[in-house]
């Protein structure tokens, strides 16, 4: 290629590179200009149903004509499928469902973590001869699939030097594993709250063993990676809102109970355990939630429940981490 030809086709396509990116920007703009729905999905606990109750979303948003729709859940897989197909935007879980997810290439990114305390663990019914996790051995343990329980169980059984294949896992959505633990069909429950409280105190559940006993477990806040890059200031200013319920939820723990009561429909007592037990504070994304994440889907990897290695980090919003 002569030199001048050269010049002529090196100028062309830095124009159409230029031109692309102006396209690209604007297409962007508009986007970003024409988000009149915030999607956020969440479950029967936590801040976000103290955040729909008090209405702290919509009222921010309100001025500038977006609307909040909230998507309720029964566990964190469905949502994060939902998630992934932009169905929802936004949303809560624990520690194990995004693990699967990315696992499955899910189009999500973590925006933001929260601790979790003792609002999960293991139930056995009260006159169980199950009294320590090594009597776990050969029984019937329900729990979801892809959860939070899920790693609670798997960690237990490590601490008690048992394997997976020494129980017989039977995966139960939490509406299902109620009903199946209050008749006995199995033996022990993995599970977290309040569906936890309600095991416990209204099917005569007696706790085997709390999260916080076997391992440091956290919970997510996520988005479909598309609006998060998209709509980066209104994820922004969703994270904002979310934790200024989060700092009223941890001072006012009564009224979190009444809330959370009256927004799910289950019963005040059974709430006022959950809250009472409820770590809500939420924060950045550090290297120390991203290692301990990164131990719970290394250990999915190694028993074959993910089909991959999968790396944390890919999957955190760059400005989620501190």
């Amino acid at each position: 290629m002569k030199r001048r030809e050269f010049l002529k086709w090196s100028i062309g396509t830095a124009a159409v590179a230029v031109v692309s990116r102006q396209v690209n920007a604007q297409a962007a703009v508009k986007e970003q200009a024409s988000l009149k729905e915030i999607r956020i999905g969440y479950q029967k606990t936590g801040v976000l149903v103290i955040a729909r109750q008090q209405e702290v979303l919509e009222k921010h948003f309100a001025g500038r004509g977006i609307a909040v729709k909230w998507v309720e859940f029964s566990s964190g897989p469905p949502m994060m499928e939902a998630m992934s197909t932009g169905s929802v935007d936004l949303g809560a879980v624990g520690d194990t469902p995004p693990i699967f997810a990315q696992a499955a290439n899910a189009n999500i990114l973590y925006v933001a973590g929260s601790p979790i305390t003792n609002g999960q663990g293991i139930l056995v019914s009260a006159d169980s001869g199950i009294r320590n996790l090594a009597d776990l051995k050969g029984r019937r343990v329900g729990v979801a699939k892809g959860t939070s329980a899920h790693n609670v169980l798997i960690a237990a059984l490590e601490k008690a030097g048992l394997t997976y294949q020494d129980i017989t896992p039977v995966y139960l959505s939490p509406p299902d594993a109620g009903p199946a633990f209050a008749n006995g069909s199995i033996d022990a429950w993995a599970i977290w709250d309040p569906y936890f409280a309600i095991g416990e105190k209204r099917q005569q559940g007696r706790i085997l063993v709390n999260a916080s006993e076997v391992a440091k477990t956290n919970s997510f806040y996520l988005a479909n990676r598309d609006f998060a890059n998209l709509h980066a200031q209104e994820t922004r200013e969703i994270i904002d809102g979310l934790a200024e319920a989060a700092r009223w939820a941890e001072a006012h723990r009564d009224s979190v109970a009444a809330s959370l009561a009256a927004v799910t429909g289950v019963p005040l007592e059974i709430q006022t355990v959950a809250a009472n037990r409820a770590s809500f504070a939420i924060g950045p994304i550090t290297p120390e939630i991203i290692a301990t994440q990164q131990a719970v889907a290394d250990r999915f990897q190694k028993l074959g429940l993910i089909p991959k290695p999968i790396a944390i980090r890919d999957a955190v919003w760059k400005q989620a981490a501190t």
